[in-house]
């Protein structure tokens, strides 16, 4: 079996962003969405119009400053490759996301990053907190829209928040 990652959120944080599963090429890295070639990254940059920094810490700085929370619906698979098709099909360990949420958080909605995390999310899913399916950033996803998730984001943390997080 193979082990995501630890979530990265403070109490303050706004949104709640869920993956999939680290692909194998993230899972190298040691970090969410450590391949190049996945948009994650980039599209953040794009949506609050700032760099985020190579580094595993920079980019928890990042999400800490703009209220993001990250994590991925699954925490423990036997997937050995990176496609989420065949995750769905793997044994695997679905994530516990309570503690990510308000009381302990202030997160206002879930965003889940493609539709894998939305399904296996929405098969067990019972809380107050709304979730919303948004298009995958990996480079396989021919339908990525930088639109929605700038939409989505925004709608929540609006740029000009002057969002200071630190944890």
């Amino acid at each position: 079996m193979f082990k995501g990652f630890e979530p990265v959120y403070d109490s303050r944080s706004q949104i709640l962003i869920l993956g999939s599963f680290p692909s194998v090429k993230s899972r190298e890295v040691g970090f969410y969405y450590g391949n190049k070639q996945n948009r994650f990254w980039r599209m953040l940059e794009g949506v609050f119009e700032e760099k985020i920094g190579d580094s595993i810490d920079e980019k928890k700085v990042f999400l800490y400053k703009h209220g993001i929370a990250l994590y991925d619906v699954v925490v423990e698979s036997d997937l050995s490759g990176s496609a989420d098709l065949s995750l769905e099909k793997s044994k695997f360990l679905q994530a516990d996301i309570s503690f990510l949420l308000p009381p302990f958080t202030k997160v206002a909605a879930i965003l889940c990053n493609g539709k894998t995390a939305f399904n296996i999310l929405s098969k067990s899913y019972c809380g107050k907190v709304p979730i919303a399916l948004l298009s995958s950033t990996s480079s396989a996803n021919p339908k990525y829209n930088f639109a929605e998730w700038k939409k989505a984001i925004l709608k929540l943390i609006p740029q000009n928040s002057g969002s200071t997080h630190t944890k």
